[in-house]
This record gives structure tokens, sequence and C-alpha cells, in this order.
């Protein structure tokens, strides 16, 4: 992934972060790009809004930015608000939209479509969310009220390849997890980050809750030997999707 000045992740879920992009934003940020993270679930009074705090202070992206919304199986997460997957499509666009103009970030980096290997619904809708984002925040027309117009460059998708799992598929399935993955030619940048594994995962650490559980990511990875656990978390996928309009001549099209 070339080295932008700035660079904004989004994510639906405290842990989401660091598990799938910790590695690139302590990369980033520890050659001197401004990093910030937007995540979609859980409020700032939560139990799990410390942990996150706590998380991106290991990989220097700054205080969280939390939309406040519920996570689709977690009531706790939002007492009174919507889940994520049932919020208006155009409220929650317009919140991230804000977001991306005052923070204007030459790269964000979000969710795939099949929303991981598990297909979170939450992962899945944070996915949408920020395609519609990304594009309308580069348009004045669209929720003036956000602030002014700020296109990010390219916007990189986290991902996992069909021949990319290694030891994190039957990890997933030995607990009951669906695994989905992509071709491999879907995958347009492989980030070695085993420089920032040990940051990486002390951001996971943080999230102390989850590394606790027996089911989430965080805590399977806990229960693994340090050379099988940083197999998994050294290697990071994405693939690059570029908004806005493409350069160069406008294509003529006749019937």
């Amino acid at each position: 992934m070339p080295s932008p000045r700035s660079l904004l992740g989004v994510f639906a879920h405290p842990d989401d972060e660091s598990l799938l992009a910790g590695g690139v934003l302590a990369q980033h940020a520890a050659g001197g790009a401004r990093t910030a993270v937007v995540t979609a679930t859980w409020t700032a009074d939560s139990r799990r809004a410390p942990e996150l705090a706590g998380a991106l202070t290991v990989l220097g992206a700054g205080a969280p930015r939390l939309l406040g919304y519920a996570d689709a199986r977690n009531p706790e997460s939002a007492p009174g608000r919507p889940r994520l997957v049932d919020a208006p499509l155009d409220e929650a666009v317009g919140l991230l939209v804000a977001h991306i103009r005052e923070f204007k970030p030459d790269a964000v980096v979000g969710h795939d479509a099949l929303g991981q290997l598990t297909g979170h619904p939450d992962h899945k809708r944070t996915h949408q969310i920020t395609l519609l984002a990304v594009e309308a925040a580069g348009l004045a027309h669209l929720y003036p009220e956000a602030g002014d117009p700020w296109q990010p460059a390219a916007l990189y998708t986290a991902t996992h390849s069909d021949s990319g799992t290694g030891r994190l598929g039957p990890l997933l399935e030995g607990v009951g997890k669906t695994v989905l993955t992509v071709p491999d030619s879907y995958v347009t940048t492989v980030v070695d980050v085993e420089p920032w594994a040990e940051v990486k995962w002390r951001a996971i650490l943080a999230h102390r809750g989850e590394v606790a559980a027996e089911r989430p990511l965080p805590g399977l990875l806990a229960r693994l030997q340090k050379a099988d656990r940083d197999e998994i978390i050294r290697t990071e996928y994405f693939t690059r999707l570029t908004p806005g309009p493409a350069p160069g001549t406008p294509d003529r099209l006749t019937a």
C-alpha cells in the first residue's frame, strides 16, 4: 500500500481496526502519517469504549470516533439507539461523511463486501456505508451541512483471499464460524506488517473483554502459540477501490 499522508479506518466494532488493519495503521503512524479510526457501533459510555481508546493509542490513531449505533448482536452496546443494520442509511452515511470531511484522509480503509471471513452483518453494512460516504464526501451538494467537500484518493477494503487464510480458516471453523474468502485475483495489495506485528498484537490485547472470551478472534489468537499467532497477524490483505471520477477524456457512448 502506498504511504498516504493521512489514513482513516472505518470499521464496525471495537477490535476490527486492530485485527484487520492494525499493522497498516501502526506502519503509517510510525512513518509520520495522520491516522484515525471511525467505529460504527458501541457508544462512548459503553464498556468497550475504553478498550478501543487503549488500542488506538497503541496504534497511534488518536481518540475514538464513534457513530454510536448498536451492535446487531449486542443491545447493551448502545441502549436506546438503533442497531447499525436498522439505522436509516442516509443518516449513517451523513455521519461518516462528516468525519471524512473533517479528517481529510488521503486514503480510507474498511471492510470488504463479504463482511470479512465470518460475514458479520455489521461488517457488511459498514462496507456499504463507507462506499457511499467516500463518494458523497467529494460532492458539495450532498450533505452540505457536513462540511466542505473532500475526496479521498483511494479506498482499500480489508479482505482474505482463497489461498491466504492459512491457519486462520481452521481456527474459525473450529468454533463453528463460517469462512468467506475472495478469489486471489480480487486482492490488489498484500502488506507484510511483521515489523509492526508486536504493536498490532498489543492493540488486539487492549480489547480485554474479547481476549477473555472463547469465540471472538482475539480470544482464539490469545490461546495460540506465539509462532502460530504471528503467522496469522503478520500479513494484511486489501482490495483497492478507486473512488471519484476516472481521470482522462470522458467516454462517448453511442446507441
